[in-house]
């Protein structure tokens, strides 16, 4: 089948790597501008137009793919499917109308649960035991489609956002390439989804990582390492100024105090939370390198011994 495939984060390269090796012709990849990254700024393809490197396959990246002339161009490469995988943009009717066969998005979630931008994020900090990836027919709405195969991998109790992803991007490529086997036999399952236990997870910002030491100890940790690498858990603390101090990692100890309390932090660093306390593991001080707890401990106590945490 000709496949026009649509994504830009790096989770989806996997995907499109398998579809360049597999019988399917990819006539056609979209994804986002060049755009600045990290300090420096830079001018830097997404990760999906680096992972053409070395072929001729037409790539476009339209500002919006809902603009006349990206409707048209991709209209022009003449797709059976369209394959979608984290782009970020949603697509319009006049793209969905495009391929002779239809619209596949691959959502990493299982859905209906955790809808939206940041379902691994979503499911690592409401505690769910498993994920999965979702091959769905694309519709108008926010991840509401058809859904036609679906893979469920567990969460493990260590995993972060980041291992997580990993894990996903890995399970995908298989997913999808059945997905479009059934689909060239006829024998794709349309399985509606139930809305009325759908959940929802929206795009996150750096500042939804600021922690509430409120919440339960078990419910911190698990926003510690679903945060991680993005956008990251982090907690204020007064050293030399008031700064940030993302969290990495942490511990849940049998321990009690106020809220937000420092319990121990000299060869320790032990936070008290609403229920229970934390034993933060690395940690990384605005304009420092990261480190671990104790070692933070030690160079606040000899850099300024009379800075408070």
């Amino acid at each position: 089948m000709r496949i026009v495939f649509i994504g830009a984060g790096e989770i989806g390269v996997p995907t499109l790597q398998a579809l360049l090796k597999s019988e399917h012709e990819v006539v056609g990849v979209v994804t986002q501008p060049d755009k600045p990254v990290g300090r420096s700024q830079l001018i830097e393809p997404p990760p999906i137009k680096n992972a053409l490197s070395g072929t001729n396959i037409p790539v476009l990246q339209p500002a919006r793919i809902k603009d006349r002339q990206a409707i048209e161009e991709i209209r022009a490469l003449r797709p059976d499917v369209i394959v979608v995988m984290a782009y970020g943009q949603i697509l319009p009717r006049g793209v969905l109308e495009i391929p002779e066969i239809g619209c596949l998005n691959l959502h990493a979630s299982l859905l209906p649960r955790w809808r939206g931008a940041a379902p691994i994020q979503a499911a690592i900090a409401a505690g769910d035991r498993e994920i999965g990836i979702t091959v769905m027919y694309m519709d108008e709405g926010l991840d509401t489609g058809d859904i036609l195969l679906q893979r469920t991998i567990d969460i493990l109790p260590a995993d972060t956002g980041g291992a997580l992803h990993d894990r996903l991007a890995g399970v995908a490529p298989e997913t999808l390439l059945e997905s479009l086997d059934l689909l060239a036999k006829g024998k794709a399952p349309r399985t509606p989804q139930d809305n009325a236990v759908a959940t929802y997870a929206p795009k996150l910002k750096r500042e939804d990582g600021k922690i509430d030491w409120s919440d339960p100890a078990d419910a911190i940790e698990r926003k510690i390492r679903a945060f991680d690498p993005w956008p990251g858990a982090f907690m204020t603390v007064s050293t030399n100024g008031t700064r940030n101090l993302k969290i990495f990692s942490a511990t849940i100890i049998d321990l009690r105090g106020k809220p937000g309390k420092i319990l121990r932090s000299e060869a320790e660093l032990v936070v008290a939370a609403g229920e229970g306390a934390l034993s933060l593991g690395e940690v990384q001080l605005e304009g420092k390198r990261r480190m671990s707890a104790m070692e933070f401990c030690a160079d606040t106590i000899v850099t300024n011994p009379a800075a408070g945490i």
